[in-house]
């Protein structure tokens, strides 16, 4: 069974990135997309640094285990990062939060098919409600039928982070889940640079001149995306990467209630109906199969 602490983590982390989808979407206000994922990985890798330096129990990678933290790099943080702020810049909170929380679908049959793990007929079953869930989103959740391309860039985001997750779970059989945070996280933010560079030449930089607004930056990128890391990282490396994603779902909910009352973003019916399908899916997808009535009673 797994660890209670490591679960209630990961019940935190759902609650800090529904929290997250909507600092992100108010900093866009002040900071074109590119510039502001590259800040607050800057942020986020000085700040692991620092805990790096504090505690000196950073070993150095084996060359395997570096090609593996470059592709987590790639996937989770380049990828992910760049799709996730251009999306969100042309999406909304909510969306945002119920498009990335298809990753625990993707993550499931990509774990099945380089992995090896079993996929039950519950699971299988639970994700095909929770996909229909996020159909009904990404189709109806505008005011018109369709998708925009916001949509698209998140949906990008989402298999960018799904793939990195088998990256993670390989790394974490030799490596702590801290060390795969710091040293993934900062092969990232290195491969953002040349991203920032392009941006700034296009003439698209756009940045903050109020304190608060860089304090709040500061603030999701230590505590949303630092803490939070160390804690989903530990939870994949415990309950492995397909139990650790489904608590992705718990985020769009957070996301539309205070994106509603925070920034006046509509809560439409499409969200709610497929907001039920995608927690329904992922009760399925959790539920224990009953042993047979013999097989308990070899085990008593």
């Amino acid at each position: 069974m797994p660890d209670r602490t490591v679960l209630w983590k990961l019940w935190g982390v759902s609650l800090l990135w529904g929290c997250n989808y909507v600092a992100s979407a108010y900093l866009l206000r002040e900071f074109s997309p590119i510039l502001l994922s590259f800040a607050r990985l800057v942020v986020m890798s000085l700040f692991l640094i620092s805990v790096a330096a504090v505690n000196k129990s950073m070993r150095r990678p084996t060359s395997r285990e570096w090609v593996l933290l470059l592709f987590a790099g790639i996937f989770g943080t380049l990828i992910n990062q760049l799709f996730y702020f251009t999306g969100l810049k042309y999406s909304t909170a909510g969306n945002a939060a119920l498009i990335i929380a298809l990753s625990p679908i993707a993550t499931t049959l990509l774990s099945r098919m380089f992995l090896k793990e079993e996929i039950t007929w519950l699971k299988f079953t639970g994700s095909i409600v929770a996909l229909l869930g996020v159909v009904l989103i990404v189709l109806y959740g505008g005011k018109t039928l369709g998708m925009s391309k916001g949509d698209v860039y998140l949906l990008l985001a989402m298999l960018g982070m799904s793939i990195s997750l088998l990256f993670i779970r390989k790394l974490t059989n030799g490596m702590t889940s801290y060390e795969v945070t710091i040293y993934s996280t900062v092969i990232g933010t290195i491969l953002m640079s040349p991203a920032v560079a392009v941006e700034a030449f296009q003439g698209h930089f756009q940045w903050s001149h109020q304190v608060l607004t860089w304090l709040l930056l500061i603030s999701v990128a230590v505590i949303g995306q630092g803490l939070a890391g160390f804690w989903w990282n530990q939870g994949i490396a415990v309950v492995g990467p397909s139990t650790s994603s489904m608590f992705m779902n718990i985020p769009p909910f957070i996301a539309i209630i205070v994106s509603y009352f925070l920034l006046g973003d509509p809560i439409r019916p499409a969200q709610i109906a497929g907001g039920i399908l995608i927690l329904t899916g992922v009760a399925i997808a959790n539920m224990k199969r009953r042993q047979p009535q013999e097989t308990r009673a070899e085990i008593i």
